[in-house]
């Protein structure tokens, strides 16, 4: 029969010694000199007498304790420690704790960056930060569902943001696959999520080009013509003339250019490439240095700083879609020309023009130059790429002003 009630422990009195109140079963409680009651479970385990701590009264009532107790006889009976098994319990829970989604991702990031360029590492970082942390983020990894992870991408998707959601999938694949590594999860709840079959089908229309020597005249007459903002329309001419990623351009700083002397050049920072390795070298025609010229007193009067920064903050550089929008305004849809287009434009054309394919390639910087092919290779090449990209300018004027299309073929 059980011994206390809660009348009587709520009648016992501190003394000046801690002293115990048995209940029936092991369960007692210990009264200390402060007051605090606290439940104590007595039990048996191979051949040993042990003490399990089972809280505070009133936290703890009695009928809570009585249940506790219960349980831990019934473990016990079945031949397991009660003490081992909180245990583990708490180091489950401290476990589930650390390694929530977030943690996990964040791990396995700093893991990979180092491999990585300084603006890929940022776009990856900021694409979960933004698209997964904020809802999922503070989840043990463990207890990430398929649902929780479709639920991300239908919300990204939701704002037609579908590459988005694409790359933000790849990514979460490439954790739990990283996580199984690690033997935090046994099975990734990504890994049967496909993006043909969540999201819908479009074309990539991102890198949309226009081939047609005659309407890429059009479109170089149009940006001529501009006047949405004379830092946009400098940085549309520049990108027609240079092919660059539309990102490297916009994150230009004056400190890569060197406009005097013969050979004026801009040096993109490894850093800022796709494809990081060795900083990627751009021969600047006469017309290119023209339109840096043209914008240097507007952005680079102490040649520092973007010398495209952005419409709203100068502290930043032009947004991902400032370049795209000033197509659309001038007439071009998006499934004609984008900002990215002009590097297919100039790679279609220049091989049509029989220019040398690694000079092209390495223009693009598609190629690491551990690659390149050993008759051509790097900056020993230099004057072959200028004498091509000074030829590709002049063949732009020669299509704005409506001239005969003249082939610009390599010269020997």
């Amino acid at each position: 029969m059980p011994k206390l009630s809660d009348t009587k422990i709520r009648a016992a009195k501190p003394r000046q010694k801690p002293y115990k109140l048995f209940d029936s079963d092991g369960l007692f409680l210990i009264v200390t000199p402060t007051g605090s009651k606290w439940w104590r479970q007595r039990y048996r385990y191979a051949g040993k007498e042990q003490l399990l701590s089972l809280g505070v009264y009133d936290e703890i009532s009695l009928a809570d304790a009585r249940e506790r107790s219960a349980e831990i006889r019934k473990q016990v009976a079945k031949g397991a420690d009660p003490s081992a098994h909180r245990k583990a319990q708490t180091a489950a829970l401290v476990d589930a704790k650390a390694n929530t989604l977030k943690a996990v991702a964040l791990a396995w990031h700093a893991k990979f960056k180092p491999q990585w360029t300084d603006h890929h590492a940022h776009r990856v970082l900021q694409r979960i930060e933004d698209n997964v942390f904020p809802w999922i983020g503070t989840k043990p990894i463990r207890d990430v569902t398929s649902a929780d992870i479709l639920a991300c991408i239908d919300r990204i998707a939701q704002r037609h943001a579908y590459d988005t959601a694409r790359r933000v999938l790849q990514i979460l694949k490439k954790i739990f696959k990283w996580a199984i590594g690690r033997g935090l999860i046994a099975a990734s709840p990504a890994a049967h999520i496909e993006p043909k079959e969540q999201l819908p089908s479009v074309d990539v229309t991102h890198r949309a080009a226009i081939t047609d020597p005659v309407q890429l005249g059009v479109l170089i007459r149009a940006i001529e013509g501009y006047t949405g903002g004379f830092v946009v329309k400098c940085a549309l001419k520049l990108i027609a003339l240079t092919f660059v990623r539309p990102g490297e351009l916009r994150r230009a700083e004056w400190p890569e250019f060197q406009l005097e002397g013969k050979e004026p050049t801009w040096r993109i920072p490894a850093s800022k490439m796709k494809m990081g390795g060795e900083d990627h070298i751009v021969p600047l025609s006469a017309q290119a240095v023209a339109v840096l010229r043209e914008i240097q007193p507007l952005t680079g009067a102490d040649d520092r700083g973007y010398v495209f920064p952005g419409t709203r903050n100068s502290s930043r550089p032009l947004s991902e879609n400032t370049l795209n929008a000033a197509l659309r305004t001038m007439g071009f849809a998006q499934e004609q020309h984008s900002s990215h287009g002009f590097r297919r434009t100039a790679s279609t054309l220049l091989n049509l023009q029989q220019w040398n394919k690694d000079a092209i390639e390495l223009q693009l910087a598609h190629m690491p130059r551990d690659k390149v092919r050993a008759t051509y290779n790097g900056a020993d090449h230099l004057p072959l790429r200028r004498k091509m990209m000074q030829a590709w300018s002049d063949y732009l004027d020669g299509l704005r002003a409506g001239n005969k299309i003249v082939p610009i073929r390599q010269r020997a």
